[in-house]
């Protein structure tokens, strides 16, 4: 019997020659502007932490989410008091800058489910957020002014014939509109990123039943992938997304690090060959492109917000 291990490497490489041979030759760095893979730390850091012990949101974790409107950044973000903590609250934020943050004063501003791992898509004056809940089961919540939410509840996401998924986690959902289609990128265990369509936000359907994103070939994302962000520039479609590989042999940890790839269809993807944008030490994840009106800005979000700036 070939060892699970190995049969997801294999899985991995087939997956990895497929795209190669879809992909259009391009060369590397027209494929992957400097603009969006080019970062280096701001000196402000870290920008957003926990509010420490005896706090709501004493430590924050996973993705967050910042979306720039008009003069002002908003963020949501979860928060928790320590470990085990029996539900984890939304909260949300507001910066003139993307630097100076002022945690809203009725925080948490939903804390009646499990709220984590979010992001947030507002369309036609609504706003959507895509979220984990308890045991990393996708949920879909909206809102008209993105502080007042209400749960949609669960997501039903189906086979790509039309059968259920089969049960266990599916998780890190994220969401993007197009054509009067949403697209559902999750992860299940963070063994694969896998895509569902959808046009009423009720019933997703695979649009194949195999990873459209899936580990490896290389260590840094062979163990696990989760998908953070898209984002359309150039006429191709960019996923941000974290990955890990084999745990640190002197603290049995898996370090988590952010990476990029590029799709002109999304669903075949090519990996930056550069990844991860920083170095694996750093453990940085849940990256969160936004552009500040003259350039792209990079914010890392587990365990604390940190801001990344283009190289000069």
């Amino acid at each position: 019997m070939v060892p699970r291990h190995v049969m997801r490497c294999l899985a991995g490489c087939v997956a990895a020659i497929g795209v190669l041979l879809l992909a259009p030759a391009i060369r590397a760095d027209d494929l992957f502007p400097d603009a969006l893979v080019r970062f280096t730390d701001d000196p402000k850091q870290p920008v957003f932490t926990g509010a420490g012990p005896g706090h709501w949101d004493a430590r924050i974790r996973e993705r967050g989410w910042i979306l720039r409107e008009g003069n002002e950044y908003r963020m949501w973000y979860t928060g928790l008091e320590h470990d085990g903590s029996p539900l984890l609250k939304l909260g949300y934020a507001r910066s003139p800058d993307g630097i100076h943050w002022t945690r809203y004063e009725r925080n948490p501003i939903y804390s009646e489910h499990w709220v984590e791992d979010m992001m947030v898509v507002r369309h036609n004056g609504t706003y959507y957020m895509f979220a984990e809940g308890k045991d990393d089961q996708a949920q879909l919540l909206t809102s008209t002014d993105g502080i007042i939410w209400q749960r949609a509840g669960q997501l039903d996401v189906r086979q790509a014939n039309g059968t259920p998924i089969e049960p266990g986690p599916y998780g890190t959902p994220t969401a993007w509109w197009e054509d009067d289609v949403w697209h559902l990128f999750y992860e299940r265990r963070d063994l694969g990123i896998w895509l569902a369509t959808s046009k009423d936000l009720r019933t997703w359907t695979n649009v194949r039943d195999e990873p459209v994103i899936p580990l490896g070939p290389d260590a840094y994302d062979s163990e696990q992938v989760a998908l953070n962000q898209i984002i359309k520039h150039g006429g191709r479609y960019y996923a941000y997304y974290h990955g890990a590989g084999a745990p640190q042999p002197d603290t049995k940890k898996r370090l988590w690090c952010t990476c990029v790839a590029a799709s002109t269809d999304r669903i075949h993807w090519q990996k930056y060959a550069r990844n991860p944008l920083f170095p694996l030490t750093e453990n940085k994840s849940s990256g969160i492109l936004v552009h500040d009106g003259q350039r792209f800005v990079l914010y890392t979000m587990h365990d604390e917000v940190r801001r990344h700036v283009p190289v000069p």
